[in-house]
C-alpha cells in the first residue's frame, strides 16, 4: 500500500515539474516537433488498418447475430457498427493499441537517457528534464490523438460499409441510412474527451516508468513492459469513469 501512494504521489510530483519552467520556445519547438512524428504521425497507418477491420468485423458480427431476426430492419447493422465504433472502439480501443506501440517507445527512450546519464546533463546545465522531455509528448499526443481517433471512426465506418457490399450482408442505401438514424453529435464530443485523457495517461505513465528508472538495460525493458501494462490499465478504469460522468 505504501509503495502504490509512494508512486502516485512521486508521478503528480513528475505533473507539477512538466508543467512549470518550460525550455526555451525554440529548444521546445524543436522538441514538439520531434515528438508529432514519433507518437502520432508513425501511428497513422496502425490506426487506419486496426479501425477499418474492426468495422468490417463489427458488420459481419452484428449481421451473424440478427441473421435469426427477420423482422429485423438491415439498416440496423449499420446502426449497430456506427454506435460501437463511435463509442468504443474508436477512442478505446484504438488508444490501448497506441499505448502498447508509443508507450514503450517512451518509456524506453527516457530510460535509455536516465542509464546513459544524459538526464543528468540537462539537469547540470540549469534545464528542467522533466519539461524539456515529457512536455511535448503530452502536447503531442493531446492534440494530435483527438485527429487519430476521427479518422479511425471513419475508416471504421468505411470498413464496416465494404464488407457489407463485399458479402451483400446490407445495401448502401440501407447502411447509409443506418449510420444516419437517429445520430447524435454529443457521441463524438464524448469519445474526444475520452481520448483527451486516454493521450494524456499515454504520454506521462510510461514517461514515469522511464524517467525514474534505475539501473542498466534490463531495467529499461522491465519498465517498458510494466508502462504499457499499467497505462492499458488506467485507460480501461479512466473510461470506466468517464462513461458514467459523461454518458
Amino acid at each position: 500500500m505504501l509503495s502504490v501512494l509512494h508512486h502516485i504521489g512521486a508521478y503528480f510530483l513528475m505533473l507539477n515539474r512538466v508543467f512549470s519552467f518550460p525550455a526555451k520556445p525554440k529548444v521546445f519547438m524543436e522538441s514538439l516537433s520531434k515528438e508529432v512524428e514519433n507518437v502520432a504521425l508513425r501511428s497513422f497507418w496502425i490506426v487506419v488498418f486496426i479501425s477499418t477491420f474492426v468495422g468490417a468485423i463489427m458488420t459481419v458480427q452484428t449481421a451473424y447475430n440478427t441473421k435469426a431476426a427477420v423482422f429485423l430492419p438491415k439498416y440496423f447493422i449499420a446502426l449497430a457498427t456506427r454506435q460501437s465504433v463511435l463509442l468504443e472502439f474508436a477512442p478505446t480501443f484504438t488508444c490501448i493499441i497506441l499505448s502498447g506501440q508509443v508507450g514503450s517507445y517512451i518509456s524506453s527512450s527516457l530510460g535509455t537517457m536516465r542509464v546513459t546519464e544524459q538526464i543528468d546533463a540537462l539537469e547540470v546545465m540549469g534545464i528542467n528534464s522533466l519539461s524539456h522531455l515529457v512536455l511535448p509528448k503530452i502536447i503531442a499526443c493531446t492534440t494530435l490523438y483527438p485527429l487519430l481517433v476521427i479518422m479511425g471512426m471513419i475508416c471504421g465506418m468505411g470498413g464496416g460499409w465494404i464488407v457489407g457490399n463485399a458479402l451483400d450482408l446490407i445495401p448502401t442505401e440501407d447502411f447509409i441510412y443506418g449510420l444516419k438514424l437517429n445520430f447524435n453529435a454529443y457521441h463524438i464530443v464524448y469519445s474526444l474527451i475520452k481520448t483527451v485523457i486516454f493521450a494524456f495517461l499515454i504520454a506521462t505513465v510510461p514517461s514515469y516508468f522511464g524517467y525514474y528508472i534505475k539501473g542498466g538495460a534490463m531495467e529499461v525493458g522491465r519498465a517498458s513492459t510494466q508502462s504499457a501494462i499499467w497505462t492499458s490499465i488506467f485507460i480501461v478504469l479512466m473510461n470506466y469513469v468517464a462513461t458514467q460522468i459523461l454518458l
